[in-house]
């Protein structure tokens, strides 16, 4: 499986699909049964032209997943439409899977240019990223999608999606998890010092939970970065390399910057060059950043065995 990090290159082009968008079938029972012939989940659905436009626009407010697939050109691809929709369910919302059949609907893929299947194509605030092209076990999709779910996090994208058939209110904002709503809002609000409150007392109560985890390390990011000014920090740590202080406050606005691994590299570099306190500030500074990232990220298990080698 090729995963690549986010990005959020130019939106979708959506001119070649001009009828007007409907509301996406119901996967509820009793609603529209799957064109597609997958049983869908909650948190799945078959993509028409029809519904194409509003499923996109679904994705300022949460992450959709469109999957691409034909059973006639490439069976095994069904497969993976038929896990992606079973897996769907177990997020709770973090994400919209959409089944794209190009073979029913191929001024999608043409759209999309598309040009090889199975492929999964992540969609955020209207804006796509290829996120893996390949056919795996089902396990494999799992994992994956909870390392999406901690990068995304990262970045600060933690919206949820409204179960399929449950209608929102008229002018109600799209339902996100509310065990997240509190720090959420007040991320939205500006006010990181209740969001990092919040993202602890999860933390507290399940120390498991990984999404209250990344996301409490990132708001403590966010927070001891408010009014640091990039230029004058990377001055103070050129003047003063084993300044502990000056040294972690470049490798937070690096990571917040998207330099992952330069963050991480600095924060190394410290630990191999400090001891005592100083070491132990610096190695417990860089497993909060590990946390911010996602344990399972491939750049922080690069950086857990660099850190390794600068301790021992």
């Amino acid at each position: 499986m090729t995963q690549q990090p986010f990005s959020r290159p130019g939106a979708i082009d959506l001119s070649a699909l001009k009828r007007p968008a409907q509301p996406p079938a119901s996967s509820a029972p009793g609603g529209t049964p799957s064109s597609s012939g997958v049983a869908h989940s909650a948190y799945s659905l078959d993509v028409t032209e029809e519904n194409f436009q509003q499923v996109i626009e679904s994705s300022m407010a949460a992450p959709v997943l469109l999957v691409f697939f034909s059973r006639t050109k490439m069976p095994e691809s069904g497969h993976l439409a038929e896990d992606m929709a079973t897996v769907s369910g177990e997020f709770e919302g973090r994400y919209l899977v959409g089944l794209v059949d190009i073979d029913a609907v191929p001024q999608i893929a043409q759209a999309m240019q598309i040009q090889s299947i199975p492929l999964v194509v992540a969609v955020v605030d209207g804006r796509p990223m290829p996120l893996f092209q390949d056919v795996v076990p089902i396990e494999e999709l799992r994992t994956a999608l909870t390392q999406v779910g901690q990068q995304l996090t990262t970045q600060g994208v933690t919206g949820r999606h409204q179960p399929r058939g449950v209608a929102p209110v008229e002018g109600e904002e799209e339902q996100v998890d509310p065990r997240y709503a509190a720090a959420q809002d007040a991320l939205g609000e500006g006010d990181i010092d209740l969001a990092v409150a919040e993202y602890q007392k999860l933390v507290d109560a399940n120390p498991a939970d990984t999404e209250a985890t990344a996301g409490l390390s990132m708001a403590k990011v966010l927070q001891r970065t408010q009014g640091a000014d990039l230029n004058a920090a990377r001055a103070a740590a050129a003047a003063a390399p084993d300044d502990v202080d000056a040294q972690t406050m470049v490798a937070d606005l690096d990571l917040l910057g998207g330099h992952v691994e330069d963050a991480f590299a600095r924060l190394v570099a410290l630990v191999a060059r400090t001891a005592d306190a100083d070491r132990t500030r610096a190695r417990d500074h860089l497993l909060g950043l590990f946390a911010a990232v996602g344990n399972d990220d491939e750049r922080v298990l690069a950086g857990r065995r660099n850190l390794a080698s600068a301790l021992f």
